[in-house]
């Protein structure tokens, strides 16, 4: 369940040095992003034409809009002095909940309904519905991906806004069934299609990918301990918010900075062309999503590492409203 407000103090000690680059990690996160969006969808140039001499009216755009996200981010901090670091984590990490509870419910439904019409399409169960020229359009994955896969995609946010839970646990169960299909199918119908294969690997995916930073939240990845276990609270905040910077924020921004480099980066080229896997038509069209997984991954992963340095400093501060973590049963 999305975390609650009700302990969590809304004031606290000015803190704006670390609220400033707080929100300043996440101001060039989402600038970088619509940078990212021009340079693929529209063709702008890229900011390296600034150092190459090569700057047009395009890349001074995308200058301001770094611009314009940081004095954004700057005078949200400025205006909020006195917003304690815990309530600024704890809007980060709702925002976070959000993002990944609706990527959840995207992936279940284009999941469920892409397998469906690849099945369809292995055995040609259109032609009984439409003329075979139709037919033919669900054997493209750019239409598939843009008419089919983006509403459910859109749906899947919308139902998100909705609902309070994650989905880890459905997402769990739907990997369980999609396994438990291919041994019946096999083994009792002597029965497989490459799209039965496909949808697993699609829900593992995303069920790995989009959990962790919720994760990390739930203090649920292994930790190497060593020394932490025996420092206290402040000694611990300020090893996390040395590490959350150090390791967690600069691996992320590696993985963005790497995959979306460009319109043939190794994220945003298999996305412009709906790329799909070398089953080709037998299979689902889900290849190029599968290839923002990993993009969708550090993003999130980088949202929740800002939360997540916001309560190690508070922490460190010895502030009040600290969440305790269950251990977990074994």
């Amino acid at each position: 369940m999305a975390s609650t407000s009700t302990d969590i103090p809304r004031t606290g000690a000015p803190a704006t040095v670390t609220r400033l680059f707080g929100w300043g990690m996440l101001a060039v996160l989402f600038a970088f992003m619509i940078n990212n969006i021009l340079v693929v969808g529209v063709g702008l140039p890229g900011l390296h034409t600034l150092f190459s001499g090569g700057a047009t009216g395009g890349t001074w755009l995308q200058v301001a809009i770094y611009v314009a996200a940081l004095v954004a981010a700057a005078s949200y901090v400025l205006r909020s002095g006195t917003t304690a670091l815990r309530w600024d984590a704890h809007l980060i990490h709702r925002f976070n909940v959000y993002l990944i509870r609706g990527l959840f419910w995207s992936v279940l439904l284009v999941g469920i309904v892409d397998a469906t019409i690849a099945f369809m399409r292995v055995e040609g169960l259109f032609l009984f519905f439409m003329s075979e020229d139709a037919a033919r359009i669900f054997a493209k994955a750019r239409w598939v991906g843009p008419y089919i896969h983006m509403p459910l995609i859109i749906l899947g946010f919308v139902i998100a806004f909705f609902t309070r839970t994650l989905g880890f646990t459905w997402l769990a169960l739907m990997v369980v069934v999609a396994e438990l299909l291919i041994v019946i199918s096999r083994f009792v119908f002597s029965y497989e299609q490459a799209l039965m294969g496909d949808l697993v690997r699609y829900w593992y995916a995303a069920l790995f990918l989009f959990a962790s930073a919720y994760t990390l939240f739930e203090e649920g990845h292994v930790r190497v301990d060593v020394l932490y276990a025996g420092f206290g609270r402040s000694t611990r905040g300020f090893v996390n918010a040395v590490g959350s910077i150090l390791l967690g924020m600069t691996t992320c921004w590696v993985i963005i900075g790497i995959g979306f480099n460009g319109s043939r980066s190794i994220i945003n080229s298999p996305i412009a062309n709906f790329e799909v896997s070398q089953t080709g038509t037998v299979g689902m069209f889900i290849k190029y999503q599968m290839a923002a997984f990993l993009g969708l991954f550090a993003i999130t992963m980088l949202i929740q590492f800002v939360s997540y340095f916001f309560d190690a400093v508070a922490d460190k501060r010895e502030e009040p409203g600290h969440r305790e973590i269950a251990p977990a049963a074994h």
